[in-house]
């Protein structure tokens, strides 16, 4: 403590709640979800929805395979999915990867991906890495989730991206300027948007002082 702040670090406290936020956010997306849940509230039944994607046997990248990337794996492998992973390094422990994941290069992984899942800290290197440049390299019809931080994304791109179907759908718990949140998400049905409640679950609460 110093000047009378309080600093604790907190490893693994958040990695369940936030992999499973991502696996609510990945299913929704595969579904486009909004469109039907909101034609439901509004009496429309199923509104204008149109079909959607079953996760089996699609490759799903991991960019980032720390703890919440490997909690996030684990939930996502009964799935069926074929699982690969891009970090600065490929995990040292198996521990680290409990679902013996594929370590392949950052741009082998936006090329070759069904489904693309974020969970990368922000610094100086991954601020602003997914941009029109690496979405242009991206399968047609790729699916992004996101639930590290907003800044990693370039959301203006991504709004381009689902503009053009280059982008299935995506599924996004953080944002770029949050709270603020671009009007292009905000208005594509393709898009399941939560307001950054990855940790947002009374179990986690309780982990954290256990964690300090």
């Amino acid at each position: 403590m110093q000047r009378g702040i309080s600093v604790s670090n907190t490893p693994g406290a958040v990695d369940a709640s936030t992999a499973n936020t991502a696996i609510y956010l990945l299913l929704g997306a595969l579904r486009r979800v909004h469109v039907p849940a909101t034609a439901l509230r509004e009496g429309k039944w199923r509104g204008a929805m149109g079909l959607g994607h079953d996760p089996e046997g699609k490759t799903l990248g991991i960019l980032g395979m720390g703890g919440i990337g490997s909690a996030f794996a684990l939930r996502a492998a009964p799935f069926d999915f074929k699982i690969q992973y891009h970090n600065r390094n490929p995990v040292a422990h198996p521990s680290n990867n409990p679902t013996n994941a594929t370590y392949v290069g950052f741009e082998e992984l936006l090329r070759t991906s069904d489904v693309i899942s974020i969970h990368l800290p922000l610094n100086d290197i991954t601020k602003g890495l997914i941009g029109r440049e690496q979405f242009a390299m991206m399968k047609d019809g790729v699916v992004i989730i996101n639930t590290a931080r907003g800044k990693i994304i370039h959301e203006g791109a991504l709004v381009e991206a689902l503009e053009q179907g280059k982008v299935f759908a995506a599924g996004l718990d953080v944002y770029e300027k949050e709270p603020e949140i671009h009007p292009g998400l905000i208005r594509n049905d393709n898009v399941v948007l939560l307001p950054h409640i990855g940790t947002a679950t009374l179990e986690t609460l309780v982990r954290i002082p256990e964690c300090d």
